[in-house]
């Protein structure tokens, strides 16, 4: 079973989420979420198997999100119109995300990870 990972080297989530990953020794692909933002494809793909709600998928504490005022405006966009946002700029997207052939988790929540992982 293949593992990636999308994250921003800055993110302090992140780093947990990669140190943790490294400690239990599960191998994974990293991808930079920021130089390699996901496309439309991807992100409907994973938001259909994750089962979560498409906002889950946004990374509402960023500022890009703050300064698009998305807070205000998601309510009132199409789901298609909230994924080519989504594509648009990886900085928009909820980090890590996480992706495995049959699990997709947006942020880190350890207990989650453990539990779809080991």
């Amino acid at each position: 079973m293949k593992t990636t990972v999308l994250c921003y080297k800055k993110c302090t989530t992140c780093q947990k989420a990669l140190k943790w990953l490294n400690e239990n020794k599960i191998v994974y692909d990293e991808r930079p979420i920021k130089e390699e933002n996901p496309t439309i494809e991807e992100l409907r793909n994973w938001h259909q198997k994750s089962g979560l709600p498409l906002k889950r998928f946004f990374n509402t504490s960023g500022n890009l999100y703050k300064e698009l005022n998305l807070k205000d405006r998601l309510a009132d966009m199409t789901q298609e119109e909230q994924l080519k946002l989504l594509a648009a700029d990886g900085m928009l997207v909820k980090r890590p995300l996480l992706i495995t052939e049959d699990f997709v988790y947006p942020g880190f929540k350890e207990t989650e990870w453990e539990a779809h992982l080991k």
